[in-house]
């Protein structure tokens, strides 16, 4: 191993001393560079190698306290031209490989892959740019982020279509249905396709003979998105989607034609979706008038009545067609601010078919009404039932825009939600979590629930684990004790009286000078077969002098009863 850190740090020597020389670096630097260095090539020759040693490796083999001195603007400076590649390329070649076993040891880091290309695009090593998004892309084919970001690179940074349709391609084959691939597909091809036309009219301008370019008027105009807009609606149906690619098309000046077969298909196709017509009315707003009348203040307002007349025209035309003709109604209130929180309850339950929408107005209402316990829940079960969103990030969002005095019926949910979705340990840290609650109610029944779901996964030793962990933790209530009083009693062995009498006296520390009937059920418990009759008229003495008020009336009528068998 020594041997192999040695030669690493002679093979730097050249390097650090050129900087030295053009004054990058003084000599104590330079010492102070190797120094750190040697350190650190120990360190990733060990058996256990550490992530923060491969990250300060890179910041020395960068010189991070100087790097902005390794920039070019900064060598210009100094104008120091003549060994420029003796600095640079060791270093970038070094850090490179640096990367190369970083990434080797870490696959599954996404964000080390991702700062190597970020490293890569810095000092524009577009070679090894190309081969970083490879790399990358064979461990981690499941991203589709991962494959827009390699093909947009290749794009931007290659100045390659042909590659960057074979990297779009390749993500298909592994995620045929995913929107996003699609759309920046086809924004790809649209954007070839535009700096196709700049060439050639620059070209054409500087009076220059095309006859050795190639440029194919079919992609000129745009047909290769074509293609791609065909296959990607033959694969994901839906007005949305269809829309998102003609707004796409719509950037680009040249795509008049396709932007007319986009919109008959959205017209022929989508016309039972409500986004169409909204869409479409929305455009007759947006739609450009003539010059001449938009020369005048008259003339411009009478423009914009007419826009707004069409626009209802069509508003009312898709009203007329659509079976959800109230939905629609609901969300033209709902883009003024003007819908109350009532009419967001029924606008759910009229989307509840179509999951999408349901999902789209049921957090169009919580942000609405983002203090209502209400909207909240409703939201919330809608989309438990959808399975739609990321449910644990909500509910905390939902708990945190609430008040806490009203926010026990959310909790609830959670917990619902996480004992038919969440691992074990998720669930328990909810209930840890619900029982720390500064609000008394939230407290109490996260307690109770807590030691229930205790008792369903792990039996009778986890629920008295966890009786024992909360019951000197207040508030308490009373539920909470009977219930580990019938868990006991549950078991199929014979019940342990020792545990019982715990259980009854435990409570009534917090509820005796109240509760009659909790005195009660302790001296039947010891009128039972395991218990001692002797004890019963301790307890009763002890009631009468715990109990207040009208409490104590109670308990002399009751214990009467019992004594005389009519209870």
């Amino acid at each position: 191993m020594a041997e192999i850190v040695q030669q690493r740090i002679e093979d730097r020597i050249p390097e650090l001393e050129q900087l030295e020389r053009v004054g990058l670096f003084t000599k104590n630097e330079v010492k102070s560079i190797i120094k750190r260095v040697t350190a650190l090539e120990y360190k990733l020759h060990r058996l256990i190698i550490n992530k923060e040693d491969f990250i300060a490796y890179i910041q020395v083999g960068c010189h991070k306290n100087k790097t902005v001195l390794l920039s070019p603007q900064i060598l210009d400076h100094i104008h120091y031209h003549f060994k420029r590649e003796e600095i640079e390329f060791p270093i970038i070649h070094r850090i490179n490989n640096i990367f190369r076993r970083a990434t080797n040891k870490w696959k599954d880091d996404v964000q080390m892959w991702l700062s190597h290309v970020a490293f890569c695009k810095k000092w524009s090593t577009k070679n090894q740019l190309s081969k970083v998004f490879s790399a990358m892309l064979a461990i981690h084919p499941d991203k589709p982020a991962l494959w827009i970001m390699a093909a947009k690179s290749e794009l931007e940074d290659r100045n390659s279509s042909e590659s960057a349709r074979h990297l779009f391609l390749r993500a298909l084959r592994f995620h045929p249905n995913d929107k996003k691939v699609y759309q920046e597909y086809f924004r790809m091809e649209l954007l070839h396709a535009e700096k196709l036309r700049k060439q050639k009219k620059e070209l054409e301008k500087a009076e220059m003979n095309l006859g050795e370019y190639e440029f194919s008027a079919e992609i000129l105009s745009g047909k290769l998105a074509e293609i791609v807009y065909r296959d990607a609606t033959g694969k994901i149906k839906g007005a949305e989607f269809v829309i998102s690619l003609l707004n796409i098309a719509a950037i680009f000046d040249f795509t008049k034609e396709l932007q007319d077969s986009i919109l008959q298909d959205l017209q022929t196709k989508y016309t039972e979706d409500n986004l169409t017509w909204d869409f479409m009315a929305k455009r007759e707003l947006e739609a450009p008038g003539a010059g001449e009348e938009l020369q005048t203040a008259k003339g411009r307002a009478s423009e914009v009545s007419r826009r707004e007349e069409r626009c209802c025209q069509v508003y009312e035309e898709g009203l007329k067609s659509l079976n959800t003709g109230r939905c629609y109604v609901l969300q033209r209130a709902h883009d003024s601010s003007l819908l109350k929180e009532d009419y967001y309850k029924n606008w759910i339950l009229l989307s509840s078919e179509d999951a999408e929408g349901a999902t789209r107005v049921a957090m169009a209402a919580t942000q609405r009404y983002s203090q209502s316990v209400t909207v909240w829940s409703l939201s919330l079960q809608t989309l438990m039932q959808l399975g739609s969103g990321d449910m644990g990030k909500l509910f905390q969002e939902a708990l945190t825009h609430v008040n806490p005095k009203e926010s026990l019926p959310l909790w609830q949910l959670q917990v619902q939600w996480s004992l038919a979705n969440q691992s074990l340990e998720e669930t328990e840290a909810i209930f840890e979590r619900g029982r720390l609650s500064a609000v008394a109610a939230v407290a109490m029944e996260m307690k109770e629930k807590y030691l229930d779901w205790s008792y369903t996964v792990g039996g009778y030793k986890k629920a008295r684990k966890t009786f024992t962990s909360l019951q000197e933790v207040r508030p308490l209530s009373k539920s909470f004790f009977t219930r580990m009083i019938e868990i006991e009693k549950e078991q199929v062995s014979t019940p342990k009286m020792s545990n019982l009498r715990n259980y009854y006296e435990r409570a009534l520390q917090e509820f005796g000078s109240t509760d009659d009937d909790l005195w009660l059920d302790y001296i039947q418990e010891e009128l039972g077969p395991q218990g001692q009759p002797e004890n019963c008229g301790k307890i009763h003495w002890r009631a009468m002098k715990f109990l207040e008020g009208e409490s104590v009336e109670r308990f002399i009528s009751k214990y009467t009863l019992l004594q005389t068998g009519h209870i």
